[in-house]
């Protein structure tokens, strides 16, 4: 898998579902694809590590939306989401089966960059809030020295 199809599939997959429909509903004209996996709900085991280095251990299940089409040109597309929405995943599905035929560079102007900026956009609202929260330690001199 190329480097760019994991980076759009990382930004679709972490997009709000709105967002993604939104921008999707904005697509002139959406080949017919074939469902080759439909929407189905299930779990994964989500690790973490303490610290970044500690030894890995059992965080706890996620639910995720998984889906599988295929486009009548023949592009096959995956879309995996966090959630139930299975209308999210099939949309996921679709845009990265397009994305990898000739009108990636149209899509990534109109669905992946639109996307990235809200991503943005809402991580610097996540760093204002932290930062506001933020408290300074300091110790003062007591003379006496």
């Amino acid at each position: 898998m190329s480097k760019q199809r994991k980076e759009w599939l990382s930004t679709l997959a972490k997009a709000k579902a709105m967002d993604v429909a939104r921008l999707f509903a904005g697509i002139r004209h959406v080949p017919e694809y074939e469902t080759l996996r439909v929407p189905e709900i299930g779990g994964v085991m989500v690790r973490g590590r303490m610290g970044g280095i500690g030894d890995a251990f059992n965080l706890g299940e996620v639910t995720v939306t998984r889906c599988s089409v295929q486009l009548e040109t023949g592009e096959v597309g995956h879309g995996c989401v966090q959630g139930r929405n299975r209308g999210h995943a099939e949309q996921v599905a679709v845009l990265d089966a397009m994305l990898q035929g000739d009108r990636k560079g149209d899509l990534t102007k109109t669905v992946i960059v639109p996307l990235m900026e809200i991503a943005l956009a809402e991580k610097e609202t996540r760093a204002k809030k932290a930062a506001a929260t933020k408290v300074d330690f300091f110790t003062l001199a007591r003379g006496e020295d």
